[in-house]
């Protein structure tokens, strides 16, 4: 048997193959070894009735990882995944790079990601090229799910809402100032919480007032990340990975042709691709 996982720092999917055809799947929570230690990771795999029945049965792992950007985290995430799947030999690589597999397969090309984070780097067909785009949740992420839960509360907290919008806002969460700041800045995983409030920004697209903190996210996100690599690459081919990027499709698309940008494809769920790429 042969698996294959991508994990964002929210939701990792993991697909479980025999003879290339799929024969279990599921999904468990992000294990980005930023914010989840090896103890909680081995209680999220054991908590999974199907990983526990097809442990033993794996002989190969491909981990792509939201986090695993350096050879110590890789090492660590690897380790402790080898000490549930005992038998398997286990591939751990950054999620940059399993998006960039999915999107370009052996081609080089531009890849961005918009999902829960944001990040860009050319592929040359064996491996994205560092950069210096990724700066987490914090620093970085523009025009990510968890940017734009972070502009939704500060838009809340600042009453700069519509009043409509703040309404609806209201009903949906039913969170007040100091329960905001008490999850930001005392509770873990921040981030999660903060992409927690995309789907009020995808259920309200249309209004115009969500429709302008979009399309100032996603200016912000070709200007600091996609231009200064085409910049650099102006013959390749552009892809989007992720889900913010597939289900704001016509905003990121109209941003991209602010900039006379072609998206060649957008990607919701890179494990589909790497699926075929890795079991075939």
């Amino acid at each position: 048997m042969v698996a294959v996982v991508y994990s964002g720092s929210k939701t990792a999917f993991w697909k479980i193959t025999r003879n290339g055809q799929v024969v279990a799947h599921c999904n468990t929570t992000g294990l980005n070894p930023c914010f989840v230690d090896p103890k909680t990771i081995l209680q999220i795999l054991n908590k999974k009735v199907v990983l526990v029945n097809h442990a033993e049965n794996i002989k190969k792992i491909y981990f792509f990882a939201a986090g695993a950007s350096s050879s110590d985290r890789k090492e660590v995430l690897a380790k402790t995944l080898a000490s549930f799947f005992r038998y398997s030999k286990i591939v751990v690589e950054n999620d940059l790079f399993g998006a960039a597999k999915a999107a370009c397969y052996n081609q080089p090309g531009i890849v961005g990601m918009l999902g829960s984070g944001a990040h860009c780097a050319y592929f040359d067909g064996k491996k994205p090229l560092n950069n210096n785009f990724g700066l987490g949740y914090i620093l970085g992420d523009e025009g990510s799910s968890n940017y734009f839960g972070k502009i939704l509360l500060k838009e809340f907290l600042s009453k700069k809402m519509p009043k409509d919008i703040e309404a609806k806002f209201t009903l949906t969460y039913n969170l007040d100032r100091p329960q905001i700041l008490e999850r930001i800045y005392n509770k873990p995983q921040a981030n999660i919480f903060l992409t927690s409030f995309f789907d009020f920004i995808t259920h309200n697209s249309k209004h115009e007032y969500i429709c302008k903190l979009i399309d100032e996210g996603f200016e912000k996100y070709f200007e600091i990340y996609i231009l200064p690599t085409w910049l650099k690459h102006k013959d390749s081919e552009l892809h989007i990975v992720g889900k913010v990027a597939a289900e704001l499709e016509d905003r990121l698309r109209l941003a991209a042709s602010k900039y006379d940008l072609n998206i060649k494809s957008i990607i919701k769920e890179p494990i589909q691709n790497l699926l075929k790429h890795y079991i075939n």
